[in-house]
């Protein structure tokens, strides 16, 4: 978090023109902060095989394909933290990271929405507007077909926020690895974000990770 606030701290005082000095000594202290992250590599790459061990056990191949992935690219990345291309591992550790995510949040989504024509089911109720069925319009109607299109999506849209809302340690790893993903696109050249975007992406999520360690149950599991 130190760090990132650096960057973003460096970023602030360049575009407010400061003096060249105090710009020198921000850059100095992030690099030095830098150097002590990379020297606990080792301890993070030890952690990540533990978590890879232990996802391998799970019994739904889709989150244990994802997180064992994921735990082996991030232990290679903290073990390579020093090589150009070690960035590859981190970011297919996000994509892995957030390919979980996406799966979690789809069968959130598919229990709210049974739980939800159950409760329909049960007080007497239909769906709302011909939702599933097409309507009166008919699927041959555009006029009636695009109110139905838009109704559908703000109806997906209100299911994902209030699936969010209930699970915050699903919404917390969300953010966290949007949030990382800008690092590794920009150090790979794929996305140039610049330095005040990536600053500003890693204190958020450095925060959130330090959120994780005071609050446990924020942690996602498995």
């Amino acid at each position: 978090a130190a760090q990132y606030a650096c960057s973003l701290l460096g970023h602030a005082l360049q575009k407010h023109g400061a003096s060249p000095e105090l710009q020198k000594q921000i850059r100095q202290l992030e690099g030095h902060l830098s150097l002590g992250r990379k020297l606990l590599r080792l301890g993070n790459s030890a952690d990540a095989l533990e978590s890879a061990k232990r996802a391998v056990h799970l019994s739904d191949v889709v989150l244990r394909f994802c997180i064992t992935v994921s735990h082996l690219n991030r232990a290679l990345y903290f073990a390579c933290d020093n090589v150009l291309w070690a960035g590859k591992y981190y970011l297919f550790s996000l994509i892995m990271n957030l390919s979980r995510d996406a799966y979690e949040i789809r069968l959130l989504m598919e229990q709210e929405s049974s739980a939800c024509s159950r409760r329909l089911k049960g007080s007497g109720g239909g769906v709302p507007g011909g939702i599933e069925t097409g309507g009166s319009g008919g699927p041959g109607t555009l006029g009636g077909g695009l109110p139905q299109l838009a109704l559908k999506l703000r109806l997906r849209v209100l299911l994902l926020a209030r699936v969010l809302r209930g699970h915050p340690p699903l919404l917390l790893d969300v953010v966290r690895n949007a949030c990382d993903l800008f690092i590794p696109l920009d150090k790979l050249g794929l996305w140039r974000c610049g330095p005040g975007i990536v600053g500003l992406c890693g204190l958020v999520s450095s925060i959130l990770s330090i959120l994780t360690l005071i609050y446990p149950w924020l942690r996602l599991k498995p």
